[in-house]
């Protein structure tokens, strides 16, 4: 009977060994697991296609920054040198060689070893080589239907803003001249009897 009843606490252990072997498995990627990721869903071009983004933002605020101001010839190219130098910071900043070891580190922090290898075998898969293919133009689909989507709603907020604006300011009240002179009269009043009694005062 004591060995039957071992049957059942035997078994529970293996569930327990079977639900925890997962977690206990799970280990941290490679650099080499994490690199044939990388190479497989274009990280690197990817990168390199946000470079001219950031540029053209950079020359979008510096063009703000000179806006309605006349400069000499000695400040247009000061300015131009700064920006510049603004550009091949952002291009040594994010080149690969700069930007590699970071991708590592954050996909070692954020994905364990099988977390990697199933997303690249779906990247080196022809539906995730194709998704990469399209997602450019699918992204640029969406931000137009987005736009179409917001321009009703934003052009319905302008215009009632405008109407806001439109509205005439009230004026301050004004009182009836009738009030105005009493109330003229009855500062005088009150400015003589104090006159009277600080004079009272003193004598």
């Amino acid at each position: 009977m004591p060995r039957c009843r071992s049957i059942p606490v035997l078994m529970l252990l293996c569930l327990l060994l079977t639900a925890l072997a997962p977690a206990a498995q799970a280990r941290e990627p490679t650099d080499k697991e994490i690199e044939r990721l990388l190479a497989a869903s274009r990280a690197q071009s990817m990168l390199a296609a946000i470079q001219p983004q950031v540029e053209a933002i950079q020359r979008q605020q510096f063009a703000e920054l000179t806006e309605g101001k006349t400069l000499t010839p000695q400040q247009q190219q000061e300015i131009a040198s700064i920006q510049a130098r603004t550009s091949e910071i952002v291009r040594q900043s994010l080149a690969w060689d700069q930007m590699r070891p970071v991708y590592l580190q954050v996909y070692r922090e954020t994905f364990d070893d099988d977390d990697v290898k199933a997303m690249t075998k779906f990247y080196e898969s022809k539906a995730g080589q194709h998704l990469l293919d399209k997602t450019p133009a699918m992204m640029q689909t969406l931000m137009v239907a987005i736009q179409q989507k917001m321009i009703p709603q934003l052009e319905a907020l302008q215009a009632e803003v405008k109407t806001v604006s439109a509205e005439p300011i009230p004026a301050p009240p004004v009182s009836p001249p009738q009030e105005r002179r009493k109330a003229a009269t009855h500062s005088t009043t009150k400015k003589k009897s104090t006159k009277k009694a600080s004079s009272k005062k003193k004598k």
